[in-house]
């Protein structure tokens, strides 16, 4: 079989853009061997054309020009590699309407303004690949897209952001507070200079938002999705949670019940530390998905870095130049927003098992008053921790942890608590996530 000769452009030449240029110019030959495709690096555009990379692109091919990608009608495949979700936007619209095909890692774009770009995509009779978007090198959303096709998807539970995956990890394992193991991150490379995104939830909230929509063939908005970050973490919380069996993730959850209701949230979760999900460590990013067919999958890996995700942009090039992805994404038809719209299930309605911790005064009659509370928002205990010694304001942790109960409910006592005189600080609420276990008999 003869080799298909295929030229690409690449707009944005920072760390996962120097990644993909490495691999389109050092793999090229293995890359046919494999597919029978010539990938050609034909254009790369970026502002700064100065800087030096850690790959060198033949002479020519660096531009600061967008014009220069767009009006080379020999250029298949256009690569935005820019981030953000104004200028990207505007620079995936018009490689679009020039007729590339789009390959993008951009969670942000796709999940703020997914429906237009899809839509332009239709019209212009192109397609849009976007693995790298959700959990860098981990092929997520071709799994779910392909190998879990026969399957009606009930519940996804992941750890899909590397920064805050690093940063509970070192909390729980070295007993270090949150500021001192962010720094290291940041020293370390694991956190960017400004993690908002990360620590906030909002990274992990896009991603979900992603890989809801093709799981549920939803449209789904960011606001569908409730968000707490992990900025308010506490080390002494990861340890009264260790010491009741249980361990802190950042886990961003899709579910969907009987009746087809949708709930979408990303927030600090203890889990089971007998779950698989416990012991994924360190920047590692993994996804634990539920099929009716096929029980209980898991998607493991490294989630972000310039190599990972640039081998899942290279592989979505390939399955764009192979006419696979324009296969695929032309039945990529979602459930219109006032068909979802009803369907979303708000975090009020959640029905979950919570971790309390209260910093009361040391004298007699306190859980007699926190007793009457829970009983009065119907709230159920399931069990208590409590150590001796003395905090400030004469102050001593009392940890309750809860039957299954709707959040509002729980909310409403937590109101109530925190008005108590003998209550010193803010109560600390942590939902606790039963993910459900799929083992043999």
């Amino acid at each position: 079989m003869a080799e298909k000769s295929v030229k690409v452009g690449l707009v944005g030449f920072g760390t996962v853009g120097s990644g993909v240029a490495k691999i389109l110019l050092a793999d090229a030959d293995a890359i046919a061997a494999k597919t029978h495709l010539r990938l050609e690096l034909a254009c790369v555009v970026d502002k700064d054309t100065e800087s030096a990379r850690p790959v060198k692109l033949p002479d020519g091919v660096l531009t600061n020009d967008l014009n220069k990608l767009l009006n080379n009608d020999s250029i298949q495949i256009g690569v935005e590699l820019v981030g953000g979700t104004t200028i990207a936007k505007d620079i995936q619209l018009k490689m679009l309407a020039a007729g590339k095909d789009v390959v993008t890692a951009n969670k942000a774009l796709l999940a703020e303004h997914g429906s237009e770009l899809y839509e332009t995509a239709y019209k212009n009779n192109r397609c849009i690949a976007f693995e790298a978007s959700c959990a860098g090198g981990i092929p997520i959303i071709s799994g779910i897209r392909t190998g879990l096709a026969a399957n009606n998807i009930t519940a996804m539970y992941g750890i899909v952001n590397g920064t805050c995956n690093y940063i509970l990890s070192n909390m729980t394992t070295k007993g270090e507070d949150f500021a001192e193991v962010l720094a290291q991150a940041q020293q370390r490379g694991f956190a960017e200079a400004d993690p908002t995104l990360d620590i906030s939830g909002g990274d992990s909230a896009h991603k979900l938002a992603i890989l809801a929509s093709i799981a549920f063939g939803c449209e789904i908005l960011l606001q569908d999705v409730f968000v707490e970050g992990i900025g308010e973490v506490s080390k002494d919380d990861i340890r009264f949670g260790g010491e009741m069996g249980y361990v802190l993730k950042l886990l961003a959850i899709a579910q969907k019940d009987g009746e087809n209701r949708i709930s979408l949230r990303v927030h600090p979760s203890f889990i089971s530390k007998d779950n698989h999900l416990a012991d994924v460590n360190g920047s590692f990013n993994a996804v634990s998905i539920f099929g009716t067919a096929v029980g209980q999958v898991m998607y493991y890996g490294r989630g972000a870095g310039m190599m990972p995700t640039a081998s899942a942009v290279v592989a979505d090039i390939i399955e764009v130049a192979l006419g696979n992805s324009a296969t695929i994404f032309r039945q990529l038809r979602l459930k219109p927003r006032n068909e979802v719209e009803p369907l979303i299930n708000k975090i009020d309605n959640l029905v979950s098992r919570f971790y309390v911790r209260l910093m009361v005064k040391d004298q007699p009659g306190v859980f007699a008053e926190i007793g009457r509370i829970l009983a009065e928002n119907a709230i159920s205990i399931s069990g208590v921790l409590q150590h001796e010694g003395q905090g400030p304001d004469n102050a001593v942790p009392v940890v309750i942890t809860t039957h299954p109960t709707r959040q509002n409910k729980v909310t409403a006592a937590l109101n109530d608590l925190g008005e108590l005189n003998t209550v010193c600080t803010r109560p600390v609420c942590i939902r606790i996530v039963d993910i459900p276990e799929d083992k043999d008999s």
